[in-house]
């Protein structure tokens, strides 16, 4: 297990420094056509940070990390590394979860008192 948890570790480690080096190149692309005039500063600014936004969005739907706690100490020691933004949506899913179980409760008691009532 410990072992597995060192190859998670290098391989995030590898998908942020690909993201990192990425962003860095793109950065000196757009500063070198700066220079020969080819764009405006504040034009380069902006596409700067829409290559930025690009990568950090491809990067969150093809990068996908699984963890998976095996006790619930090791589950509540992932959520206290997660930032606000990752416990709001972990909360929002669990409340949709709840939702959910709870709809199938209700039409699973609806269907057992129909069918007790047929009988």
């Amino acid at each position: 297990m410990e072992k597995f948890g060192e190859n998670m570790k290098k391989f995030l480690l590898a998908g942020i420094g690909t993201v990192a080096a990425t962003t860095e190149k793109s950065k000196e692309i757009l500063d070198e056509m700066v220079k020969k005039g080819e764009l405006t500063v504040e034009q380069g600014k902006v596409l700067n940070q829409e290559l930025k936004h690009n990568i950090k969005k491809t990067v969150k739907e093809n990068v996908n990390v699984s963890w998976k706690a095996s006790t619930p100490e090791e589950l509540m020691e992932m959520v206290d590394q997660m930032t606000p933004e990752q416990l709001e949506a972990l909360k929002a899913q669990i409340k949709a979860k709840e939702e959910k179980d709870s709809q199938e409760a209700q039409a699973e008691e609806q269907a057992e008192a129909c069918g007790t009532e047929d009988e």
